[in-house]
């Protein structure tokens, strides 16, 4: 185990925790600070493109238990969140699979961690407040400025820089990657096509496709304004266009709807949604701060899924053109695959 100092979480509204960090941790670490349930999935977590910007708090007491796996297990190259906040830490590992403990994972890539806070009280400040601004400290003292990661472009920062074709087949899809899963590439790649991962400003509407898909990502959907210009290019093709949580924020963008921020988000891989074409209820693995404003979507567009928690949007779809999106990861990683079968529709839609 790293040997550990006092350290604290202080929000930018003063309200501090206390708790500690590794000795190696001697400069502030700011991000906007965001909790996320569930029991598992930390490292599946960590280095999905969406928490870029964000201090990650993990609900569950205990963190680190099984260890990190190697690569090919991640959903991107990389830790992207800004921090990471736990209850209890473990440097053990109780898996097969680990190879480092999630201590010298999180030192291997310079992400701070603070360990022994009253991870409810903060959960519970969020809940009431909203996420908040706040830094990762060694320091007492409220610094004089706080960093809003969503004033920046987030996305340039977490998409691919060059296209890149995967898989084979007869039909090809556009992939725009706003900080794609890889998983989401997995759950392409079942299928037999051809895959055009673009980067997230790609102008790829002259080109030849037969569908679009439009990943995840950070931050707020409306710095994303070269991406939806795109999108709606690619819309007045009337060709199957399928988006996930960020995606679908760019989907609504594009047709004229708005977004807002939601006052602590959906996080976590145990959020209840409900289909509203049959009634049935899943459970979704889910992360974003932003929703899709029901009364701005047009009148040929309806919701079809919804979050049961608080009543939000999670999907939508256009009444006659082969056109969804979902708020919610159908990928999973980490969380339920009761979704998978979206996959199964888009795949059909573009036959």
């Amino acid at each position: 185990m790293e040997p550990m100092v006092p350290a604290r979480l202080i929000l930018q509204s003063g309200e501090k925790f206390e708790g500690a960090c590794p000795s190696w941790q001697k400069t502030d670490f700011f991000g906007e600070v965001v909790f996320a349930t569930g029991m598992t999935g930390y490292v599946e977590s960590l280095t999905d493109p969406s928490y870029a910007g964000q201090i990650l708090t993990f609900t569950f007491p205990l963190i680190g238990n099984y260890g990190v796996p190697d690569k090919s297990l991640w959903e991107s190259g990389k830790i992207h969140a800004k921090g990471v906040i736990v209850s209890t830490l473990t440097s053990y590992n109780f898996h097969y699979q680990a190879e480092m403990n999630l201590v010298q994972w999180l030192r291997k890539q310079n992400i701070p961690l603070l360990t022994g806070i009253d991870t409810r009280a903060l959960t519970k400040t969020l809940r009431k407040e909203g996420v908040a601004l706040g830094v990762i400290t060694r320091d007492e003292k409220r610094p004089k400025q706080f960093f809003d990661p969503n004033q920046t472009d987030l996305v340039a920062e977490v998409t691919i820089k060059k296209p890149q074709v995967y898989g084979k087949g007869k039909k090809t899809i556009i992939a725009i990657d706003c900080g794609m899963k890889e998983n989401i590439l997995r759950s392409l790649l079942k299928f037999p096509i051809v895959i055009k991962r673009v980067p997230a400003d790609y102008d790829f509407t002259d080109e030849e496709f037969d569908g679009v898909f439009i990943s995840n990502g950070p931050g707020d959907p409306v710095v994303c304004k070269k991406t939806i210009a795109h999108i709606e290019k690619a819309l007045a093709k009337k060709k199957p266009v399928f988006g996930i949580c960020l995606g679908a924020q760019l989907l609504a963008l594009s047709i004229g709807a708005k977004t807002h921020k939601l006052p602590y988000g959906h996080r976590g891989q145990n959020q209840p949604c409900q289909h509203l074409g049959d009634g049935r209820c899943y459970l979704t693995s889910q992360n974003h701060g932003y929703a899709i404003t029901e009364k701005t979507l047009p009148k040929n567009w309806r919701v079809t899924f919804r979050n049961l928690n608080d009543g939000s949007v999670e999907g939508i779809e256009h009444q006659s053109l082969p056109f969804f999106a979902v708020q919610f990861h159908p990928e999973a990683c980490p969380g339920p695959t009761d979704t998978l079968w979206l996959f199964d529709k888009f795949y059909e839609l573009i036959q």
